[in-house]
């Protein structure tokens, strides 16, 4: 008993971008499963899509709590620096004065 596997060679379709944000906003509006059926598509395409999307966004959101650290850290070190800049004055002051 052998299964004949019928696989049509149709080409699969392409959505835009555009089509795909707009697809994942009304699944966000009205859900999943309803956005679907209205679009004619599957499912499981747009949950793919909203984890694609939240990957990205993740991604820049990394980027983005990246740069807010360094920056941070930048201020951090500059107040350092000024701060032994000024005990270093200041020890020079009252070794002079001890003199």
């Amino acid at each position: 008993m052998t299964k004949s596997a019928t696989t049509s060679n149709k080409p699969r379709k392409q959505h835009s971008p555009e089509f795909r944000q707009e697809a994942l906003k009304l699944a966000e509006r009205i859900g999943v499963a309803a956005a679907a059926r209205e679009l004619s598509l599957y499912e499981s395409q747009l949950y793919a899509w909203r984890k694609k999307q939240q990957q990205a966004l993740s991604g820049s959101e990394r980027e983005q709590q990246q740069s807010v650290e360094i920056a941070r850290l930048k201020r951090q070190l500059a107040e350092q620096a000024e701060e032994l800049a000024i005990l270093q004055k200041a020890a020079t002051y009252f070794a002079k004065r001890l003199k």
